[in-house]
């Protein structure tokens, strides 16, 4: 089993012609994700790796049977792309666009809510359950099948923490990637409820950062948790007030900081693993305990 998405998604890329969107459209196929339809304003007619392109993505759920969207549509037009995949009813919307404002995000959220729809991201590598569906840009070679669902902040630590999993023979459920700026749809406590209802995740890795408290109301949820779960922080030497690449990794008004986190985490029997490459011998203890 998996969370989110399966082999019954129908992807739609928002923004398939451009450089991004048209490279990652190729990859996506390569891993075998059922992707039907392309959407780029003006270039309706046009295929992209032999995918068919519509101007709307209204067009792409009538003609293509699309119930999922990818965003690969420039910062300043990407509300207006997800409020149009949510206005055709698609359900997932994962954004990979970056530099999103503020209150973009916000109204995204809101509106994502409204109408009983996820959205992953701003900002997220997106979402990848292997051997069955990739939505998104992780490269496809690290991932491999198994019992460890994901939830991170960071893409390339995410990379690197899942890249040491499969190496020991420790495969993964899903991998999600909640995004790296302040305001996300779908965050760590959700994704953690998912994980608990899914009978296929035998434990949880979180991928945290600095920034934020979203690591230390995960840390309360999972005291009621039943299943194991393993953590890694970035950010142990980040000084206070300074942004560490991410919007939302910063720390402010003394919360937020690698010291709260790790102690919150810790104290709801979260094992914490100092640097990534120790995560597999921590996941592969819980997995026997």
């Amino acid at each position: 089993m998996a969370i989110l998405i399966d082999e019954k998604v129908k992807l739609v890329i928002q923004g398939i012609t451009g450089r991004q969107g048209s490279f990652h459209c190729r990859q996506m196929l390569e891993y075998g994700t059922r992707v039907v339809a392309g959407v780029s304003p003006g270039k309706g007619g046009h295929e992209v790796c032999g995918v068919p392109v519509y101007d709307t993505v209204e067009e792409a759920v009538a003609t293509r049977g699309a119930n999922a969207s990818c965003v690969f549509v420039p910062a300043p037009f990407a509300k207006d792309a997800v409020f149009e995949a949510l206005d055709a009813g698609i359900k997932l919307v994962v954004v990979i666009t970056e530099h999103i404002p503020l209150h973009d995000a916000l109204d995204i959220v809101a509106f994502a809510q409204e109408r009983g729809a996820t959205v992953v991201g701003p900002n997220t590598f997106g979402v990848i359950s292997p051997g069955r569906c990739k939505i998104g840009i992780m490269p496809n070679r690290i991932y491999c099948p198994g019992p460890v669902g994901v939830a991170a902040r960071s893409g390339t630590l995410s990379y690197e923490v899942v890249a040491s999993l499969s190496l020991a023979g420790l495969g993964q459920s899903t991998v999600v990637g909640v995004g790296g700026d302040r305001v996300t749809g779908l965050g760590f406590v959700q994704l953690l409820k998912q994980f608990e209802r899914d009978e296929h995740t035998r434990v949880i890795v979180l991928v945290g950062e600095i920034g934020g408290t979203a690591e230390e109301e995960a840390a309360e949820y999972i005291k009621s948790l039943s299943k194991p779960v393993v953590a890694y922080l970035a950010g142990r030497n980040a000084p206070p007030g300074k942004r560490m690449g991410h919007a939302g990794a910063i720390i402010e008004r003394g919360k937020g900081s690698f010291a709260s986190k790790v102690r919150a985490l810790r104290s709801a029997g979260v094992a914490v693993a100092e640097l990534p490459w120790e995560v597999p011998a921590l996941v592969q203890r819980a997995l026997t305990a």
